[in-house]
Order: structure tokens, then C-alpha cells, then sequence
């Protein structure tokens, strides 16, 4: 298998992930504690995808930018809209933050708890790897 169809079949599975897992925290929320901790979750794990994707893609775009062409003496240069593009990714979360506590009243901890739906759907990616790929291998 292709090591760069392999990386992005399993960043795409995160993603999916993320959005399941925070939709399926956001529905017990819902039927557990309100509709407002529901709101906090799934905005969380929202949020967490949308940094994942500009993370994903910011990386993708400064490894393309940091190739030296052939024949150049100096370092390539960093665009400057890649560096704001990476903060951007900081400034939308202290906004939704700023505006959930401000103007929303939804619970900081359920948006909080939301944001780790990214690290739960990295550690369910990559248990499914192990577990698959130790099958893979003994079969083949």
C-alpha cells in the first residue's frame, strides 16, 4: 500500500471520526444533562475539525513551500498569508470561546470536552491500524 494514500485514507477516518464521535456525545448530552452541554459538544468537536483541516492543511502547503527548486541558492520563503492562516486557527477558538461565554452561555467544560473528540478519534485510528494491520500481516 501506498504510504501517502495510506496517511491521508487514515486523516480522512479522523475527521469522520471527530464529527461522529462529537455528534454521538452531543445526542447522550442531549438526553443526559440538556440541550445546552449539547450545543457545547458539538460545537467542540466542531471546532476541533476545523482546526484539524487547517492544520492538515498549513502543513501540506509549508512542506510544499519549503522544497527547494532546482538551481535556487536561497531558502524558499514562507508565504506570509500560510503564517496568518496558522493563527487564524487560535483566533477562531478564543473567538468561539469569547462568544460562547459572553454572549451564548453555553458551558465552557461541554465546548472543552467537545475539542477532545479529536484526540479520541486519533487514538480510535490509530487502535483500528494496530489491530487491522497485525491482521493484514498474518494473513499475507
Amino acid at each position: 500500500m501506498d504510504r501517502e494514500l495510506f496517511g491521508q485514507a487514515a486523516q480522512q477516518r479522523v475527521e469522520y471520526l471527530t464529527l461522529g464521535l462529537g455528534l454521538a456525545a452531543g445526542i447522550a448530552a442531549l438526553a443526559l444533562r440538556g440541550w445546552p452541554e449539547a450545543a457545547g459538544l458539538v460545537l467542540g468537536s466542531c471546532v476541533a475539525w476545523i482546526n484539524f483541516r487547517w492544520l492538515r492543511r498549513f502543513v501540506r502547503r509549508l512542506a510544499g513551500a519549503s522544497m527547494a527548486q532546482p538551481g535556487d541558492e536561497k531558502a524558499p520563503a514562507v508565504p506570509k498569508g500560510m503564517v496568518w492562516g496558522m493563527f487564524g486557527r487560535y483566533a477562531l477558538l478564543g473567538l468561539v470561546l469569547y462568544a460562547m461565554l459572553l454572549r451564548f452561555y453555553w458551558p465552557a467544560l461541554a465546548f472543552l470536552c467537545g475539542l477532545f473528540a479529536l484526540v479520541a478519534a486519533v487514538l480510535l485510528e490509530l487502535i483500528g491500524e494496530l489491530v487491522f494491520w497485525g491482521r493484514r500481516s498474518m494473513f499475507t
